[in-house]
């Protein structure tokens, strides 16, 4: 999700004259710009950039299901990550007048659905997996030259999915999932017994390990997948648990670059509702609020940072994707819906096509 004028700076000035006059308008009329990966109602897939009236203002095919989108100003490039254990990721410009490019995985790598671009837009970092070694590694991009990778450093453990740059521009922070794929086998998970999810701190200058930290060994199965950073720079996360079903460990925490890691106790009917999945996590404009979502349990979770408690639990089938917007949460679901959450206010749309897992803000 862009601001308008940021988006309008990063596309061009022949971004507004390429949209045809129904697109132009939306985008005239919209002061949020939302990013998503999407499936048509033809079964194709592709990314969307919508207007906050939920008018299509730009779209991208993709050849396979996306999962993630991240876009850089300073580049002036958005791209699209293939969904785990993928092989592509679409390189395009938001203001179509250059064609899109797609890159491809080396042999012995995929990408986990998640990338991060450096502030100076020069640079775009991936996480992949080393298939093979049962590894993860960021790979490493030259956007100046073509999106011609450049190498790749350790993220210090298995399964690497979401990735940020934290705000002193230097730091990835990475959540490493803990879980073992391999593209002979799909989407199966191979080391269940022996999972070994953590957060990890990394300077993506030359890939040194700042930090690592784990939860307690007997949460082991509790896979660390997607974060937000608040205010004060905690990486607040959100877990997938893959022990026995009966089990209900807490879902939600956060970690911090001086070494903290813990887990959030919310309350046990929110827990529950969570049914031991949180699919997406998403921090306000001002960092104070973050949102959790679980499409297996149709629930959407908003809790204030600073007193660690929920303020607000609110129900959508399949709901995921999550962004801030100017009052307060926007969600996304796999059944088409967009819907805007602010405390008892709550406006929907409704598309012809499925929204992936995640909504982009960029300020």
């Amino acid at each position: 999700m862009w601001q308008r004028r940021a988006f309008l700076k990063a596309a061009g000035a022949g971004f507004a004259a390429s949209l045809m006059p129904r697109q132009a308008l939306a985008l005239e009329q919209s002061e949020l710009v939302f990013a998503s990966a999407v499936q048509t109602a033809s079964g194709s897939y592709g990314a969307v950039l919508l207007g906050e009236a939920g008018d299509v203002i730009a779209q991208v095919a993709l050849p396979d299901r996306g999962h993630d989108v991240t876009i850089s100003a300073k580049a002036g490039r958005g791209v699209v990550f293939a969904r785990q254990p993928g092989t592509f990721a679409v390189v395009f410009d938001p203001s179509g007048q250059a064609a899109p490019v797609t890159l491809t995985s080396p042999a012995g790598r995929h990408f986990y659905g998640h990338g991060v671009f450096s502030p100076d837009g020069k640079l775009l970092y991936a996480t992949e997996s080393d298939f093979e070694a049962a590894q993860g590694v960021v790979g490493i991009y030259d956007a100046t030259d073509g999106y011609r990778r450049m190498g790749e450093f350790p993220t210090y453990g298995t399964g690497p999915h979401e990735m940020l740059l934290m705000p002193d521009g230097v730091t990835l922070v990475v959540a490493n999932g803990g879980i073992e794929t391999h593209p002979d086998f799909g989407r199966a998970e191979l080391n269940l017994d022996t999972m070994d999810p953590s957060v990890v701190f990394i300077d993506r200058r030359d890939g040194t390990l700042v930090g690592q930290l784990r939860l307690d060994a007997g949460l082991h199965q509790l896979s660390i997948r997607h974060m937000a950073i608040d205010a004060r720079g905690r990486v607040w996360f959100g877990c997938q648990y893959k022990g026995a079903p009966s089990d209900s460990p807490q879902l939600v925490g956060h970690a911090s670059m001086e070494g903290e890691i813990t887990l959030l106790e919310l309350p046990a009917e929110t827990l529950a509702g969570l049914r031991n999945y949180v699919g997406s996590v998403a921090a306000s404009r001002d960092g104070a609020t973050i949102a959790v979502s679980s499409p297996e349990g149709n629930l959407l979770v908003a809790i204030d940072a600073e007193g660690r408690r929920p303020v607000l639990v609110d129900s959508l089938r399949s709901g995921c994707g999550l962004a801030p917007d100017g009052s307060g949460f926007v969600a996304s679901s796999g059944l088409g819906a967009l819907v805007g959450l602010a405390g008892a206010e709550r406006e929907a749309r409704q598309f012809d096509f499925q929204f992936d897992n995640h909504l982009l803000r960029i300020s």
